[in-house]
């Protein structure tokens, strides 16, 4: 933790500028022990203290819309319309971050009085979202976001602004991506005009006493098709839950807003949201920067990477078998990750913020020591899997990733099946390596939710 008293320089300025743009006293600052920077401050204004939040900059190349000011924005617009968001006080350039109310509550719906609320505060977020839907677009416009024009152009928003972003910090193929975007360009629904402003990285909220207190995480947003909230929110709720039942919220949806749900249009926009999301974050598990909250990119890699077959299979309507069990075998650095996972657990971390990393490194040691052990049989059946597709048994999947790259890259939809079935394979042996805690957690835990009675 940091106060008003133990400030680092970055803190320091934070400090001053909160009193410039509240016009009160700080009487604490605190950092949030979190893997981006963020802070807790207590201000003192006109003799009540009032609860702020700063939201750091990621310092990380992972978003197709690098400047957190455009998020600042949104929120702005948001309030302007009265949705509920955290009232915007400045906007800090040096350390970058957006000065906003610190929202009471909490946003684990399990905390919610009673499963009525829990499943009311889905309805709510539900309404909140259907309201942010009829803000003009113009009015997003008018802060930066682009407003796409035509059917394939409203589709294909979320890619537009990723493609960059994934062309300049790819380092390494990456078949399964590939694969999803072949299929993505070849779906493209042809009759959405209809745009709206989406949260896109949705169904992310606050309540408190069941009650929605507000809509957070603006950052990935943009103007798309109104369907992208709907599968966001199938996205998240298996390792976040929403508050009910997806299907019974969709259903919700439709009720509110008199339209019923285009669900091939959901299952379209189901894959290219996974895969634009896996999209941001391959590039910096295949080539990690320093200071990189590791274990997090590469549990969400891991999980999006599920995300893409699991919604590329129910899109193909291909059931996704669980292959048998890998072989665990004493790796070539069995005794050393001994050595190395015991000298972790007598690291003595004297505060919260030592704590969380030490435990970000127990979760990379974790994942080297089940690696080491089952990533041989996980690379051979890999190898046999992909041999017929291929027509040639490559001898590492280093050296067979290329080739699968420029197939999928070029496949037509008759090729479609048993890719699908091979990259399902692939991952859910990866989930079983990665294990169901850990790095492994959101992938174990990510359900499917069916779009077919």
């Amino acid at each position: 933790m940091s106060t008003v008293l133990n400030e680092n320089n970055d803190e320091k300025k934070l400090h001053a500028f909160v009193e410039k743009v509240t016009g009160g006293r700080v009487i604490k600052l605190e950092r949030q022990i979190r893997w981006r920077p963020a802070w807790f401050a207590d201000v003192e204004v006109n003799g009540k203290v009032v609860p702020i939040y700063i939201r750091g900059d990621r310092n990380a190349d992972i978003l197709p819309y690098p400047e957190l000011r455009r998020e600042a924005n949104i929120l702005q617009v948001l309030e302007k319309h009265g949705i509920k968001v955290p009232h915007v006080f400045g906007f800090c350039e040096d350390p970058i971050a957006i000065v906003m109310d610190a929202v009471p509550g909490s946003r684990d719906v399990a905390t919610a009085p009673n499963d009525e609320a829990r499943r009311s505060l889905g309805r709510q977020y539900v309404e909140a979202m259907i309201e942010t839907q009829k803000i003009p677009v113009e009015e997003f416009a008018k802060v930066g976001l682009e407003v796409p024009e035509g059917a394939e152009a409203v589709a294909l928003e979320g890619l537009t602004e990723t493609i960059p972003l994934y062309q300049r910090n790819k380092s390494k193929p990456q078949p399964l991506i590939e694969f999803a975007l072949n299929w993505v360009r070849r779906n493209v629904p042809k009759d959405r005009t209809r745009r709206v402003f989406s949260h896109y990285d949705a169904a992310q909220f606050m309540h408190k006493d069941g009650k929605l207190t507000a809509l957070f995480d603006f950052e990935a947003s943009l103007i798309g098709d109104p369907v992208c909230d709907l599968v966001a929110m199938r996205i998240r709720d298996p390792y976040e839950p929403v508050g009910d039942d997806v299907r019974a919220l969709w259903k919700h949806y439709e009720d509110v807003t008199g339209a019923p749900i285009d669900y091939d249009a959901l299952r379209f926009h189901s894959v290219l949201f996974s895969t634009v999301q896996s999209m941001m974050v391959a590039a910096t598990v295949a080539n990690p920067q320093p200071g990189s909250p590791h274990d997090v990119y590469m549990e969400w890699e891991l999980a999006l990477s599920r995300a893409i077959v699991i919604t590329l299979s129910d899109a193909l309507d291909v059931k996704i078998e669980t292959p048998k069990p890998l072989v665990e075998n004493s790796g070539p650095c069995t005794i050393l990750l001994h050595m190395l996972a015991d000298s972790v657990s007598r690291i003595d971390a004297r505060d919260e913020e030592q704590a969380a990393q030490k435990q970000s490194i127990q979760n990379l040691v974790d994942t080297i020591v089940r690696s080491d052990k089952m990533a041989a049989d996980l690379e051979q059946l890999t190898l046999d899997d992909l041999a017929p597709i291929l027509g040639k048994r490559y001898s590492s999947w280093t050296e067979a990733e290329i080739p699968l790259e420029k197939f999928v890259q070029q496949s037509g939809p008759e090729h479609d099946l048993p890719l699908i079935r091979f990259f399902a394979a692939w991952i859910e042996r990866r989930v079983q390596l990665y294990g169901p805690e850990g790095i492994g957690k959101s992938a174990a835990h990510l359900d499917y939710v069916p779009t077919r009675n």
